[in-house]
């Protein structure tokens, strides 16, 4: 019996959706970041083994922030949900045993849409062995059965690996038979330009301070094979929204933007697999965040 199916993963942001993807996947494939809302789009992740193929669909942390980016933002989110055939839904227990009444703030108005897809639903308690007292997890797991009593709630520490596998194990008793839909070295459905730009954008939040990084985005603009057997020669852009923020980004003499650089190319090239010769430039585009014909040309919202 072989099982083939999509799994959304969905939750508030910095929940460690992404976190858990790459840790069943053995690498990295969607970026991570100590900061919320780093995903951005829904990214695909495809673990094979010789029993199933599934498909974990990453998703933008639900929130309810306004504006056109972050409505983009949510569109993908639930949009997954009409793509999976189970839901797993992450939740900080590490947030929520030191701020419960943040639970029903951010959980509670995503148990209804969510029930009402009519998909199998899973809820993961994250971060674990973040909460030292651990009786206190006891009342959260409690809280939430009550706000989803039709789930089944796991504890889990998606960047320690504890409990991963018992969330596997029921991950796989919801998801149909079915033959694998791709072949068993794929690890993602997007191309390779889109996975450049998101290492670039990774570098970039890891590099500036506070907000900075939310008015950045990265669009590959040439990715040339042929030129050189040995290498990959991209050139990319980074679009920041304020004049201000284009030096910041550069950094002096260029030092900032030479280490996005140099940190990007290693993780690229790991990724193809070849040399990498990395161009970036910075430009300025004001109000991006907020115009739609650029959000969906940067494919948020897909």
């Amino acid at each position: 019996m072989h099982k083939f199916g999509m799994v959304a993963l969905i939750g508030p942001p910095n929940a460690g959706k992404s976190t858990l993807m790459n840790q069943y996947l053995g690498q990295k494939v969607a970026i991570v970041s100590p900061k919320p809302q780093t995903t951005r789009n829904r990214i695909s992740g495809i673990l094979t083994t010789d029993d199933s193929q599934i498909v974990f669909l990453d998703t933008p942390g639900i929130h309810q922030l306004r504006g056109k980016m972050n409505r983009f933002l949510l569109e993908s989110a639930w949009n997954a949900l009409s793509s999976s055939d189970a839901v797993v839904v992450l939740i900080d227990a590490a947030l929520y045993c030191t701020k419960p009444h943040l639970l029903e703030k951010e959980i509670a108005p995503l148990v209804k849409p969510i029930s009402e897809s009519g998909r199998p639903v899973l809820v993961a308690v994250n971060k674990i062995d973040r909460v030292k007292e651990k009786d206190r997890l006891l009342p959260l797991m409690a809280r939430v059965a009550e706000l989803w009593p039709e789930a089944q709630y796991i504890p889990v520490s998606a960047l320690r690996g504890k409990g991963t596998d018992d969330l596997m194990k029921q991950i796989l008793t919801l998801l149909p038979e079915g033959p694998p839909m791709f072949p068993e070295d794929q690890i993602s459905t997007a191309p390779l330009r889109f996975m450049a730009s998101e290492i670039i954008r990774e570098k970039l939040f890891y590099s500036l301070r506070q907000e900075l990084p939310y008015s950045t985005a990265v669009e590959i603009e040439q990715w040339d094979e042929e030129s050189r057997d040995d290498m990959v020669i991209i050139n990319a852009v980074i679009y920041t929204s304020r004049k201000s923020h284009k030096g910041m980004i550069i950094g002096k003499q260029g030092s900032n933007l030479k280490r996005i650089g140099t940190d990007a190319r290693k993780d690229i090239s790991e990724l193809t697999g070849t040399k990498v010769h990395l161009e970036l430039w910075v430009k300025v585009r004001e109000g991006w965040t907020e115009d739609p014909g650029f959000l969906r040309a940067m494919g948020l919202g897909e």
